[in-house]
């Protein structure tokens, strides 16, 4: 008997997601203050950074190559919030007893 073969692609799981919607999160917050602080008006900058958000949430879900492209930037993101949260522990580990 064959054993039962397993799906070569195994389903994302809720922490992957999560990731990837907070990066979208953080990546239009910085695109609406980029184009608020510009140029444009509070409410254009504010729909225009929330239609990118949308775009690419949907855009992730249906191609796997904008998941590809979105889980990378997440990394990215992470890990330069990781890097400054590293240095403030380390700063604060010097006045600390």
């Amino acid at each position: 008997m064959n054993a039962p073969h397993e799906p070569v692609t195994r389903p994302a799981s809720a922490s992957a997601m999560a990731r990837r919607l907070v990066a979208t999160v953080i990546v239009s917050g910085l695109i609406f203050l980029l184009l608020w602080f510009m140029a444009l008006s509070v409410l254009t900058s504010l729909l225009i950074a929330a239609g990118f958000g949308i775009v690419v949430v949907a855009a992730s879900a249906a191609s796997d190559l904008v998941e590809m492209v979105l889980d990378a930037i997440a990394a990215v993101v992470f890990g330069v919030l990781g890097a400054i949260a590293a240095f403030f522990a380390a700063i604060f580990s010097l006045f600390g007893s």
